[in-house]
């Protein structure tokens, strides 16, 4: 036993495995410098060697004392759960948002007028703000719950040479653990034996086939985690076979406790728009604080009472303070999310609606969200042919279509034309080798239950052949049977069954590895008959088998013979009948997703488990790896240090075969350079960069709840295209929030520019606080919802992302929304002093004639802010007939304000306009809009005039 431990000490893994049996008390060792934290030694030691480190017998299993023991040491075999946050401190966290804070002042304020209504409604607000904060609070808690979900509740382990049933907590480092398909993996363990075992490890690795197993293997130090066919992993699955192991490592120490540990660990990043509005926030409280200080010194100067003072104060606060903001906008997100999900995107964290408008990089997992995740026989070769087969996916649609004089020229050759009892010898080559792949199969293809779709039950592999032998015309009949099969195994590479058919004649049917059927075939079929393998035609085939590797094609061979009888299975003296290369190809809708990402500025980035060939050649198909873009592979990332990878990240296009750790960091590497992250995942080493991402994207047919959960977004048809198309709804959605934040800013400009004016000119307060507060709740409330629903225009994909640190309301927005404010004000000035002329038995009617303005004014601009370039008719009047109902339904309840007698006393209105009131009021109402329009129309044709 010295010697393995002085191996691992040599090795400076500081993974807590074989090193930690040297620790007492279960302590774990500290990291050492430079340690490679993925490595696992458990996969690099022999089989022996391992059950000596154990201190466990191989056949025997652990006794009693041993459990106990390492019990101690260890703990339970389960994931760590978070410590709990009171509840009362979450509130708190959620009371101090600045629009939070600012909802707080507004209520303040009204409950100090009286207005008792306004602060219960505002009030109602921030417990519904609050609500909705722990409730996602509570839901990303879930994620680790998730996670622990995904052990094995029940194990079954020999202990003193007895197999029982325990518990999978129960289990420690050293148990012997039997496995069979079906299992679900209740530890990280070190295969003892294995028959024909597979495993499906897409949750940990990506890996979207199930994985051989072979316990004879010693890999290397640093083999990635998917290469490793000598363990099995907690949260993986066993598919096929059966295998025996010990268990090498438990609960927080296994690959999915490392995840684990990375997800706890991992805080999401503040969304862009809570950053955004945050400052617009703080700006907003600071510019009030001035302007009400400046104005209420003036007031005292000028030796106006602490109570007019403090009234007027109170009246610039209210005018200042947006009250309708986070109730619009929380509203707004809440429809972009209702239409992201007719889309089919789910999103989880309403804030995270915005920051899809800003992604700069999408980094996509490529099984499933790039490619069908449905294997699809693309081509076969026989001996003096090519074919190509058209179709994806399980559907039996397509054609076989036929290389013509070894040109790069096709003819199409229908299903019909391609039947077994076709006279064309070519077609019955292809014929002979796709009744091979069907015969010597053992899946299924068969329509889903919404009849629109087909699915496979078993092997996709195998179900790829399937369907090549229905587009070709082959089908199962009675007419043959088989009487033996030799399932296939990783030492043969083959599988093998014998068939009879009605005139009692026996056929060996082969599928497998390409190099194990060369090896076995001393013939092949040609196209005039049976012929002999000679070893220039074994190099000509295995050329072809580069060549459609090259092209990140999954190549199997096919061969046959005449048998003797059921028994006659040896796998020797066969026929070569062809080469099948299958692939799980792109997405259609894929490719020109990715077409929309380059044009609107977003680069997109593929991570995956997969072979690096594989990825390689779907970059290319898809256009993802640009003709200077590069192919990374998780091992060398691993060694990077983070200052290269920071580096490297802007050149490299795909990433393969890539840990959790390496993702996260890949992440990390891209938000650190400057780019909003995107991040897709399905499976559990997916969760932790998906949750350090700005916008971390879920799939939500095969992603697991430990994903989702981390996730702000879930895709529910795993596409591609689908993040786009939400990518472009969350422009949609900005360009609308700038909208009505505009508008919003623009009609509190005005009142205050008012208010503040009418100070430094010594005149009488022109509007009352509590009038200020209701023109904010008629201006700030339903036509802001409506601009929220505003349908944005063409153009949005062709736009390049926002930067990071860019404002909500740029230098030259605040311009022009002061610049809008002013018109209203000046307006509203013209309009109190025209009626008032210095004459205190005309201030009733000036007040109503300002009140009327401010807020007919406001109502007629928001027609105008629907563009920043095209006017209202422009854009059409009926485009967006929620504004105009908006608009409408706000002037008849300001009328109603103002000509219902009973409302006069509770909105301080003192007197009726006069008729020629009433036409000033409508002029100078109509007046700022109408010199925004002009302006707009002016101003576009001067720039494209420039432009020309």
């Amino acid at each position: 036993m010295a010697t393995e431990v002085s191996w691992a000490r040599k090795a400076r893994i500081s993974h807590p495995s074989v090193k930690q049996l040297e620790m007492p008390d279960g302590e774990l060792p500290p990291s050492e410098p430079g340690a490679d934290k993925s490595a696992d030694p458990w996969h690099a030691v022999d089989v022996n060697a391992a059950v000596r480190l154990l201190e466990t017998d191989a056949e025997q299993g652990l006794n009693e004392q041993q459990v106990l023991r390492q019990t101690a040491r260890f703990g339970a075999n389960e994931l760590a759960s978070e410590p709990t946050t009171p509840w009362w401190n979450l509130v708190l966290g959620q009371l101090r948002e600045i629009v939070v804070i600012l909802l707080l002042v507004a209520g303040v304020i009204a409950a100090a007028l009286g207005e008792w209504l306004d602060a219960t409604a505002i009030l109602l607000i921030i417990a519904l703000n609050a609500a909705l904060g722990l409730y996602q609070h509570f839901k990303s808690e879930r994620a680790l719950a998730a996670l622990r979900n995904l052990a094995a509740p029940m194990a079954r382990v020999v202990r003193l040479g007895e197999t029982r049933r325990v518990p999978s907590r129960e289990l420690v480092p050293g148990d012997r653990i039997e496995l069979e398909a079906g299992d679900s993996i209740p530890a990280d363990i070190r295969l003892l034996k294995s028959y024909q075992f597979e495993t499906h490890e897409a949750a940990l690795t990506g890996e979207s086939m199930p994985v051989e197993k072979d316990h004879t293997l010693v890999l290397g130090l640093k083999a990635p985690l998917g290469d490793r066919r000598n363990m099995v992993y907690l949260g993986s699955l066993a598919t096929r076979g059966r295998a025996s192991g010990v268990v090498v490592a438990t609960g927080m120490q296994t690959e999915l406790g490392r995840v684990a540990g990375m997800l706890r660990d991992q805080k999401p990043p503040t969304p862009l728009l809570v950053e955004r509005i945050s400052r617009l926030g703080r700006n907003l409280v600071v510019i009030c604080i001035i302007l009400v200080g400046v104005i209420a010194a003036l007031q005292l100067l000028r030796g106006q009472s602490w109570l007019d003072t403090l009234q007027l104060a109170v009246s610039l606060a209210v005018a200042a303070v947006p009250e309708g903001l986070p109730a619009v906008l929380t509203i707004t997100l809440a429809i972009g999310a209702q239409r992201l999900a007719q889309r089919s995107a789910l999103i989880r964290k309403l804030a995270s609606v915005e920051t899809l408008g800003s992604v700069t990089t999408i980094c996509s997992d490529k099984t499933g969200t790039l490619t069908r995740n449905e294997m699809t026989v693309q081509e076969v070769v026989t001996s003096d042919q090519s074919w190509q087969v058209t179709g994806v996916g399980y559907a039996p649609d397509g054609d076989v279509l036929r290389q013509a004089g070894g040109q790069d020229q096709w003819r199409s050759q229908t299903n019909g034309d391609a039947r077994c009892d076709q006279t064309t010898t070519t077609s019955l080559e292809l014929a002979r080798a796709a009744s091979i792949g069907l015969w010597c199969n053992n899946a299924t293809v068969e329509r889903a239950e919404d009849e629109a779709h087909w699915q496979a039950i078993g092997d996709p592999t195998e179900a790829a052949l399937v369907v090549l032998a229905r587009k070709v015309g082959v089908v199962r009949d009675s007419s043959r049977r088989i009487v033996h099969e030799s399932p296939f195994d990783s030492e043969r590479k083959m599988m093998s069954v014998v068939t009879i058919d009605l005139n009692s004649n026996y056929e060996l049917l082969v599928k497998g590895a390409p190099e194990s059927i060369l090896a076995a075939t001393t013939r092949q079929l040609r196209a005039g008959g049976v012929a002999p393998m000679r070893d220039e035609d074994r190099s000509r085939i295995r050329g072809y088998c580069e060549e459609m590797a090259g092209r990140a094609l999954r190549v199997l061979a096919l061969a046959y013979r005449p048998a003797n009888g059921a028994s006659d299975a040896k796998e020797d003296d066969l026929v070569f009948a062809g080469l099948v290369g299958m692939i799980d190809p792109p997405r259609a809708e894929a490719q020109e997703a990715v077409s929309k990402c380059h044009a609107a500025g977003i680069r997109p980035v593929m991570i995956t488990g997969d072979h690096p060939a594989t990825a390689r050649a779907i970059g290319r198909a898809l256009g993802i790896l640009s003709e200077q873009g590069e192919v990374a592979i998780g091992q060398d990332i691993d060694s990077w240090p983070d200052a290269k990878l920071l580096e490297q990240a802007p050149r490299i296009d795909v990433y393969a075969r890539v840990s959790p750790e390496s993702k996260l960091r890949i992440v990390h590497a891209l938000q650190k350079r400057g780019n909003v992250v995107a991040m897709t995942g399905d499976g559990v080493n997916d969760a932790p960069a998906v949750k350090a991402a700005d916008i971390g994207i879920a799939m939500g047919i095969t992603g697991t709840d430990a994903t989702k959960e981390a996730s702000a977004m879930i895709l529910l048809n795993d596409n591609f295209a689908t993040i786009v198309a939400a990518v472009e709804e969350g422009r949609r959605i900005y360009a609308n929030i700038q909208r009505f934040v505009h508008y919003l800013l623009a009609g509190n400009a005005g009142k205050l520019m008012f208010m503040f004016a009418a100070t430094l000119l010594s005149w009488p307060a022109p509007l009352l606080a509590i009038q200020v507060l209701w023109l904010n709740l008629i201006t700030d409330g339903l036509p802001a919802l409506a601009l929220g629903a505003e349908k944005s225009g063409g153009g949005l994909m062709e736009q390049p992302p926002r930067g990071t640190h860019e404002p909500l309301i740029g230098r030259r927005r605040a311009f022009r929304i002061l610049w809008h404010g002013g018109l209203t004000a000046v307006s509203a000035l013209v309009g109190f002093f025209l009626v008032y002329q210095h004459d205190p038995m005309k201030l009733a009617e000036a007040q109503v004639v300002a009140f009327c303005v401010l807020g007919f004014a406001q109502l007629a601009y928001a027609l105008t802010c629907r563009s920043d370039r095209e006017t209202f008719f422009e854009l059409g009047a009926a485009s967006n007939r929620a504004l105009l109902a908006a608009t409408g339904a706000s002037s008849i309840l300001q009328l109603a304000v103002i000509l219902i007698p009973a409302c006069h006393q509770a909105f301080g209105v003192e007197a009726y306009p006069t008729l020629g009131e009433w036409a000033l009021i409508g002029v100078l109402s109509i007046l700022p809009a109408l010199i925004i329009e002009v302006t707009k129309k002016f101003g576009r044709s001067r720039n494209d005039a420039a432009a020309c």
